[in-house]
């Protein structure tokens, strides 16, 4: 079998205005769907975090990939060499040789470890839109937040997007939550390393009695997660300053992190997140699984991974429920959250397929954004709202 065409497709989908410690979501958020096929006609996807330069850097590889045999995912990585360009392509390649043999993409990276798998409700403060979740920009409007999360689709594990507030306010935000759901849910925050190292320790000594999951990513770089985590017996995770193989050794000599944040769009595909995945136990390290905004192409990768990786005993991030109704496959059915959990499905490849016309008009949206879609820009979109606002680091 060998792949006869590469057809790379940019997408852009409305977002929310969610806020984070850098801006804003714009309106839009961009994605790529890659489809490899073959000449007996069968077609695996794979998806991507999009953007013009990321739609080059995929044209570029298509030479390495078209005429190439799909089981060949090693020589890939090497000719490609990006693993956040490899890993869009590898997942299609899997989705391949899933369909290929009748066997769904977890049995091709060992098999199902679990058969439901978990999801955290991934909670923002958040500006007034156009959408149906209003705004929140308060502790006690985003606790209305989670308990929207909690009623509709059963999670019972919530993650604070935070850097947005003074820490004050959003340490009150967790606080509140404990209170509202009790001792047995699992809380997070996470504010993009935007407090000092001062500011980390000082919020980590306030939910010190929250028994919080895991305090993610506080302040900025390997060092300085070091210096936090000798003054809390909170574990700290990160999606920041170890997000790639060779960042472990510092890090584990450093003691910085307990708990990683696997992502295979930028690990480098579903295998080297397995692979990650036995470092982290080896180590003696949490697994946990990062999330940006996707569709569900890379929902279902994502739910093939957190089912195959044993040790994968958080539940992972998603912004699905943020961006469903954007969602350019027919498997949507699939996604279905019966409390905070998603049922595995036993269908070749990932089990989703494209539905035409949706992404077509999500091409042409990208299409009509011309240069404003080479890349995410939240600092721009919040200084359309707030002019004077500047992404200072540390915030606080």
């Amino acid at each position: 079998m060998r792949i006869s065409e590469m057809v790379i497709t940019p997408l852009a989908c409305p977002d929310p205005p969610l806020l984070n410690h850098h801006g804003v979501h714009e309106p839009w958020f961009l994605r790529v769907i890659v489809r490899l096929r073959t000449e007996e006609g069968l077609e695996g996807i794979g998806e991507g975090p999009g953007g013009g330069l990321y739609v080059q850097q995929l044209n570029a590889a298509s030479k390495h990939v078209v005429g190439a045999d799909p089981y060949q995912i090693e020589a890939l990585r090497v000719l490609i060499g990006r693993p956040n360009v490899f890993s869009t392509i590898e997942v299609a390649c899997l989705d391949l040789i899933g369909k290929a043999t009748g066997r769904p993409v977890y049995d091709l990276l060992g098999g199902a470890a679990r058969r439901r798998v978990p999801f955290a409700a991934y909670l923002f403060y958040k500006q007034a839109g156009d959408d149906s979740w209003g705004q929140a920009l308060t502790p006690e409007e985003l606790l209305r937040q989670a308990e929207r999360f909690h009623e509709s689709y059963g999670m019972t594990v919530f993650k604070l997007k935070a850097g947005v507030l003074e820490p004050d306010l959003e340490v009150r935000t967790i606080k509140l939550m404990r209170e509202r759901f009790g001792p047995m849910a699992g809380l997070r925050i996470d504010p993009n390393a935007a407090w000092s190292v001062e500011t980390s320790i000082w919020v980590a000594e306030q939910l010190r009695e929250t028994w919080l999951e895991y305090l993610e990513d506080p302040t900025d770089g390997i060092e300085a997660m070091s210096q936090v985590a000798q003054h809390t017996p909170l574990p700290l995770s990160t999606n920041m300053c170890v997000t790639a193989f060779e960042h472990i050794p510092l890090a584990f000599r450093q003691r910085a992190v307990q708990v990683v944040l696997g992502d295979h769009h930028g690990w480098g595909g579903l295998t080297a997140y397995r692979h990650l995945g036995v470092i982290c136990k080896t180590l003696g390290w949490g697994l946990s699984q990062h999330s940006n905004s996707h569709l569900g192409v890379s929902f279902a990768a994502m739910i093939h991974a957190a089912a195959a990786i044993p040790n994968l005993l958080y539940a992972s991030d998603t912004h699905y429920p943020w961006n469903a109704e954007s969602d350019v496959v027919c498997e949507t059915d699939r996604f279905r959250f019966r409390d905070g959990k998603i049922d595995l499905w036993d269908a070749p490849g990932l089990g989703v397929s494209i539905d035409e016309d949706k992404l077509e008009a999500a091409h042409a949206a990208y299409v009509n954004r011309g240069s404003a879609a080479m890349a995410r820009d939240d600092v721009s979109a919040m200084r359309e709202r707030q002019p004077d606002w500047l992404p200072h680091m540390p915030k606080w």
